[in-house]
């Protein structure tokens, strides 16, 4: 993102600090402008990455055709309604069709998806249809494990609740037997 971004963001955050009845030009809260604007920028930074292309920069020819799976994928997001983060894990799979990716290229693209502003449905299905669609594999399966600090830290404060998502698609949609493999290689 460009200086002018980060100046303007800067600009911005001192403005809602002095809203909420802080003084920003107190020792403690001097950088604090510029330090928000840094991490906003870092934090949606998949914005700028299209995910589509780190698949296709690794895909490699290979007649494997059994599930191939990456499980426990940290994950960390700011939820798109409070701009609050939520954090948990990834489980990921596809079954190939001719094709296989970098086990590396993955993650990437959880993380991709995550530093935007979501909600853990839509991020479960962006992960599920850019492997559908960019490998053209026989099924993937997606299931996201997370903590909401907007459920934990304001609104219900339920410190121990996490959600669950799941999206799947061909064989893994259509094959219960395939499903429940996946399911129990997470658990």
């Amino acid at each position: 993102m460009s200086d002018n971004y980060n100046k303007n963001l800067a600009k911005n955050i001192k403005s809602i600090l002095t809203e909420i009845g802080e003084v920003p030009e107190r020792e403690g809260l001097i950088k604090t402008p510029e330090r928000v604007a840094k991490s906003m920028e870092f934090l949606t930074n998949g914005y700028k990455e299209d995910p589509s292309k780190i698949l296709t920069k690794a895909m490699f020819a290979e007649n494997y055709n059994q599930m191939v799976l990456v499980k426990d994928i940290e994950l960390y997001s700011l939820c798109e309604h409070h701009m609050i983060p939520f954090f948990g894990k990834a489980h990921v799979a596809y079954i190939p069709n001719g094709q296989i990716v970098g086990l590396s290229k993955i993650p990437r693209i959880v993380d991709v998806f995550a530093r935007r502003l979501q909600v853990q449905e839509r991020l479960t299905d962006e992960i599920k249809d850019c492997l559908q669609d960019t490998l053209s594999p026989k099924g993937v399966a997606v299931v996201i494990e997370a903590q909401h600090l907007c459920m934990q830290m304001r609104g219900v404060q339920k410190q121990h609740s996490s959600t669950t998502t799941s999206a799947f698609s061909g064989i893994f949609l259509k094959d219960n037997k395939t499903r429940s493999e996946f399911i129990n290689l997470i658990h």
